[in-house]
């Protein structure tokens, strides 16, 4: 699945001001909730939460991908956000997050979940995106940029 299918400019969130790991992934709960009516932003935070207690989703080089298996959705629901302060988020090379990408999966869904994080690390591995994404200024750039760096 590619991002221009998840994305569009109104599941990107630019210059997010957030203060905590916590308060980042209520911010993205409820944002999802509020997208898809079907879901619950507790059910969302508590998945996320509990995926974070498995182990950090941060990537490295400051980027994140908080997700989550969740009842009641039969697609992958998404939302990027770029932060105006990177957060502590206990990434392997010890670097803060200020890029996420967010996910929240069928609780059916595998293999294909695999290979969606799979390919959304693969794409937040290139220096020169990343450098793009951060000194994006509004959702429609950072759209753009996500959509042509397939």
């Amino acid at each position: 699945m590619l991002d221009s299918d998840l994305l569009s400019p109104g599941r990107i969130l630019t210059s997010v001001r957030i203060n905590s790991k916590k308060r980042l992934l209520e911010l993205i709960s409820m944002t999802l909730a509020k997208k898809n009516t079907d879901l619950c932003s507790r059910n969302i935070f508590e998945s996320l939460c509990a995926r974070e207690h498995l182990g950090s989703t941060a990537l490295g080089n400051g980027v994140a991908i908080p997700h989550g298996r969740i009842e009641g959705t039969q697609g992958v629901e998404a939302l990027f956000l770029q932060l105006i302060k990177p957060l502590p988020f206990d990434a392997d090379d010890g670097k803060p997050v200020d890029l996420i990408f967010a996910l929240a999966v069928p609780k059916h869904c595998t293999e294909d979940h695999s290979k969606l994080l799979s390919s959304i690390a693969d794409r937040f591995s290139d220096p020169q995106l990343l450098e793009q994404l951060r000194n994006a200024t509004d959702a429609n750039e950072i759209w753009q940029l996500l959509s042509s760096s397939q």
